[in-house]
């Protein structure tokens, strides 16, 4: 096969990836019109459609789909192992991207990541938070942060924490005015500052649990949020109750700032793991990063 058709393959990845031709041209380092006629030409080689354009934008048709999915993973791997070549006699260096939530970056992470990036001067993090069920290899993330259970098969998985344990709490003010809830029921009767889930957009039921029993309770409320960070801070306001992981809340329990109910009821789950594709060689910078973050037992 020509050298120019496998070009054009790569070529038809990148623009299909940024979904712009100015940005794939400045990503390849060509001009645009030299873009497009290699595209062209390799719609007219497959006889196939593989982009549809419009005025303000470029997807994939189902043909450009089906052939992006077949040679988008080819390139990422062919791109990670010349990564691990060049790294075999180098010490660690490049850019690792992590998707993971935010009070996971802030709790969990951080803290490690100080001491790696103090350590290797030529390694760099970038790190994006969501509450979303990102795929991460198609988003090109290095590294996924989840809960164990919601890791896929086919990833390799570290442990970050043993477990992770969860909390209902309030202010001593909001409970002089409201009855601390004996069970899950009773939650009907307050007010919650709760969250949005943005893969599925609705809002989050509390996962309660003991002794085997389970339940997932609506809690009524005026105040919807994208972020623990908002739901925190309105619940020290004394808004309402919170859901929060322990790490967010613990400084602010002991300093009688709020108080835990339902202790009975939280749960305790399997803690977040580190998480990346088992069919991608890891790089020097990749390995370096994942050790530094395992969890130390």
């Amino acid at each position: 096969m020509p050298r120019r058709y496998y070009d054009d393959l790569f070529s038809f990845v990148t623009i299909a990836r940024a979904g712009s031709f100015t940005r794939a041209a400045a990503q390849l380092g060509m001009s645009q019109s030299a873009l497009s006629q290699s595209m062209k030409a390799l719609e007219q080689r497959l006889d196939l459609r593989l982009l549809a354009r419009n005025t303000r934008s470029i997807s994939t048709t189902e043909a450009g789909d089906r052939l992006l999915k077949m040679l988008g993973p080819r390139f990422a791997d062919i791109e990670a192992e010349l990564a691990e070549l060049q790294s075999q006699q180098q010490r660690p260096a490049g850019t690792i991207r992590i998707n993971t939530f935010d009070f996971v970056a802030e709790y969990i992470l951080w803290p490690r990541l100080e001491t790696i990036i103090e350590r290797f001067p030529d390694i760099a993090v970038e790190i994006a938070t969501d509450y979303g069920l990102t795929d991460i290899v198609a988003s090109r993330f290095d590294i996924g942060v989840r809960l164990g259970p919601t890791v896929a098969q086919d990833m390799v998985a570290i442990p970050l924490q043993a477990q992770q344990r969860m909390v209902v709490v309030g202010t001593p003010a909001y409970f002089a005015r409201h009855p601390e809830p004996r069970t899950p029921d009773e939650l009907a009767r307050h007010q919650a500052a709760n969250l949005r889930l943005p893969t599925r957009g609705e809002i989050y039921a509390w996962e309660l649990e003991r002794a085997g029993e389970h339940t997932a309770v609506r809690v009524p409320g005026r105040l919807v949020f994208d972020t623990l960070y908002q739901i925190r801070h309105a619940v020290r306001r004394g808004f309402g109750l919170g859901f929060m992981p322990i790490e967010m809340v613990h400084a602010d329990i002991e300093a009688g700032r709020l108080q835990t109910t339902l202790d009975d009821w939280v749960p305790v789950w399997p803690g977040h793991h580190l998480y990346y594709p088992s069919r991608r060689q890891s790089s020097h910078a990749l390995r370096t990063v994942v050790d530094g973050l395992r969890l130390v037992r």
